[in-house]
């Protein structure tokens, strides 16, 4: 089961997307007013970097966007990874929860992309564009890996049935 290179490349899906939950997704700062807006998993909320006035912290404070759904994503991600693990003695299963893991990397990835470009922008409107961070990458390593490991399951099943001709 492990011991098989697509179960360790699952298994590095399942660590990246557990890490996404907890690591920054993007930021924009404001050099006029040192407000910076973080998308996260599980937020998009401001945080002030250097408080001028109480005014200042009133208006940064306020802003707060709920989501949900691209934590819900990378859960959903790791938990099929972690499934499909668990499935090698059923390969066309394995390639069918594969398929359905690129479906959802490429759901979480436009999902982290729509509020970091549309909601997180709308924000703080500067001519600085935000910045991606650490945790935006995750889900294209989770999409290089996941099809590393779709690969070498149908590269199993290619062989169990070449296999199976020769008796």
């Amino acid at each position: 089961m492990i011991q098989r290179i697509q179960s360790v490349f699952l298994l590095i899906l399942v660590i990246a997307m557990i890490s996404v939950l907890f690591l920054p997704l993007w930021a924009k700062t404001n050099p006029q007013t040192g407000e910076e807006v973080v998308l996260r998993a599980f937020s998009l909320a401001a945080e002030p970097l250097a408080v001028t006035d109480s005014a200042t912290a009133v208006a940064t404070s306020s802003i707060n966007t709920n989501t949900m759904v691209i934590g819900a994503l990378a859960i959903l991600v790791a938990l099929v990874a972690l499934y499909e693990i668990f499935q090698y003695k059923n390969r066309f299963t394995q390639i069918k929860l594969g398929l359905l893991n690129t479906l959802l990397l490429a759901a979480l990835l436009g999902t982290i992309f729509y509020y970091s470009s549309y909601i997180g922008d709308e924000l703080i409107k500067t001519d600085t564009p935000g910045k991606y961070q650490a945790g935006f990458y995750l889900p294209i390593l989770g999409l290089i890996v996941n099809s590393l490991a779709n690969r070498f399951i149908k590269r199993d099943e290619d062989l169990v049935r070449s296999v199976d001709r020769l008796r």
